[in-house]
């Protein structure tokens, strides 16, 4: 053993013989069988949240009562949401790991307003692309959607698009998390990665967010608006005009910024989270002893 591993083994920073996570192996979060049966349903409501006038037949009773629909999803979504987190923290969301969302969603949401309303140039993106790499996907689920939650506060943009916005950054950082070689990839590899799959998510979070608002902008041209009597294949062509006419400037604004940020900074992000994560050893229980005499 070398003197430098051997130091580092003595202070309990990683390594097999301390018992504590290594670089390849710190996760936040390791989903369990809840976490996963839960994710899975908050997906699955979250899918027919986002896509219900292409799911709803023609002349449906959901359809009639469109209007409404923003509400009642709302508040089933927060609840959701809020189940979500609270099985994963059963899973083994610690202080420490609690500490750690804390700083990033702060971090965030802190971003997040220096864009706003500029073009679609939101730095906060790259930095949830980079956590949720390190951090692995539960805990990219529960950082996006904090994150969401609380820039919301911070700007004042509480409304019955936020649980629509927390869920969509929550598959967004999610995403992150799920990406091959989480354990070898590194260096230029691993950021042209992450780049990449920034730059298809951020059109991919502003496509689901124009979902969420699109079927109830009624006076829109007849061309690009909902029709709750069109078949699907109609409503589909009609909103992709809507999403090129009215988000592809901001869709594209925001995966430009992700990818240049994530190019430039993303080395030094990514080796920051992983010296926190290693430090921290989120998954090493806290133990008290007495003093030596």
């Amino acid at each position: 053993m070398s003197t430098g591993r051997k130091g580092a083994v003595e202070r309990g920073r990683t390594g097999p013989e301390s018992g504590l996570p290594s670089d390849r192996q710190a996760r936040a979060v390791r989903l369990g069988p809840r976490s996963v049966a839960a994710l899975l349903l908050v997906t699955a409501v979250g899918v027919v949240a986002f896509g219900w006038p292409f799911l709803a037949p023609p002349g449906s009773q959901l359809s009639a009562h469109s209007q409404d629909a923003p509400w009642l999803f709302a508040g089933l979504l927060v609840l959701l949401v809020a189940v979500v987190t609270a099985t994963i923290s059963e899973s083994g969301l610690g202080p420490k790991a609690v500490a750690m969302v804390g700083v990033l969603a702060a971090t965030g949401a802190a971003l997040r307003p220096i864009g706003a309303g500029t073009a679609g140039l939101e730095p906060m993106f790259f930095l949830m692309v980079l956590s949720g790499r390190v951090l692995g996907p539960g805990f990219g689920f529960v950082l996006g959607s904090v994150t969401m939650f609380a820039s919301a506060l911070l700007t004042g943009g509480v409304g019955p698009w936020l649980p629509f916005q927390m869920l969509a950054m929550g598959w967004f950082t999610t995403g992150a998390g799920l990406l091959p070689g989480p354990d070898r990839l590194r260096g230029r590899g691993e950021v042209l990665m992450l780049a990449a799959y920034g730059f298809v998510a951020a059109f991919a979070y502003g496509t689901v967010m124009n979902m969420a608002g699109w079927p109830f902008m009624g006076g829109l041209a007849s061309g690009i608006s909902f029709a709750q009597d069109a078949p699907v294949a109609t409503n589909l062509a009609r909103f992709v005009a809507y999403c090129l006419a009215t988000s592809m400037g901001w869709d594209l604004g925001r995966a430009t910024v992700t990818v240049v940020l994530t190019v430039v900074l993303g080395p030094a992000v990514l080796r920051a989270l992983r010296r926190a994560t290693r430090r921290a050893a989120f998954e090493t229980a806290v133990t008290f002893r007495a003093p030596d005499r």
